[in-house]
């Protein structure tokens, strides 16, 4: 009987190194244990390589430029588009992933100019902010958010990118792996960036917005909950109503003028 616990003593080595390093990185406690060990497990990249310009250098060195008359668009932004296969889901078409799993807008605009600039698209869309709400980088004020959402506009259509900001997605706490997910993302929060991205977008004409909330959102204001398992990640069922929301804002994208 006194040997049981020896079957759980990887797992708490890993839970004390990793408290170790957030306390030597003198990384704050958030008084959410998912997100301090979350945190903690990504110091060595806050230190690095912040905007993990790394993950996607080699590829971008071998993609060639468009072809002629060829409207490459660039998905950009965390999980949810890092999770996207994109050649199922719009076979044939010249897109191209750049999302990273957990990043944040600061660690997005970091990359923008190697990730989105350099390999020359028409369109640029861009999902993100769920993970600044959460806090995954540290306390993020919604106005640090809208302005490195500007920041990244800005660079856009002074490289003639047109820009299409894609609404936060809702989130739901039905699933017994949701709630954790759930409680760092405040619906209201959530709510009052996309108001943020409508604003921008009804002023600034080479910009478009990409309403994915109203079409994967249920009554009581969450995520449906067939939508998601872990209720922030879409499953397939959300990607295939998210699709062709996604290809309908591009086409009106591409037929606007050049910035």
């Amino acid at each position: 009987m006194l040997l049981r616990p020896l079957r759980y003593f990887p797992q708490l080595l890993l839970l004390a190194a990793l408290s170790a390093s957030a306390q030597q990185a003198n990384i704050p406690p958030t008084g959410d244990p998912g997100l301090d060990r979350y945190r903690a497990s990504r110091i060595a990249v806050f230190t690095d390589d912040f905007g993990e310009l790394s993950r996607y250098r080699d590829a971008n060195a071998t993609l060639k430029p468009p072809a002629p008359g060829q409207n490459r668009v660039v998905f950009f932004g965390d999980s949810i588009t890092d999770m996207w296969k994109l050649a199922e889901y719009f076979p044939g078409k010249p897109y191209i992933n750049r999302g990273i799993s957990g990043q944040t807008t600061p660690q997005m605009l970091i990359r923008f100019r190697q990730d989105v600039i350099e390999l020359s698209p028409k369109v640029v869309l861009i999902l993100a902010g769920t993970n600044d709400i959460a806090g995954n980088t540290g306390p993020m004020r919604l106005e640090d958010i809208e302005a490195n959402y500007v920041s990244m506009a800005e660079l856009a259509r002074a490289n003639q990118v047109r820009v299409v900001f894609s609404s936060v997605l809702p989130v739901h706490n039905y699933n017994p792996q949701s709630p954790r997910l759930f409680a760092g993302r405040p619906p209201e929060k959530i709510l009052a960036l996309n108001r943020w991205m409508i604003n921008y977008v009804a002023a600034h004409s080479d910009c478009f917005y990409l309403d994915y909330f109203s079409a994967m959102v249920d009554d009581k204001g969450y995520m449906k909950k067939d939508l998601a398992e872990d209720g922030l990640h879409p499953n397939a069922t959300g990607y295939k109503i998210m699709a062709p929301l996604a290809e309908k804002a591009i086409a009106k994208a591409l037929v606007n003028p050049n910035p």
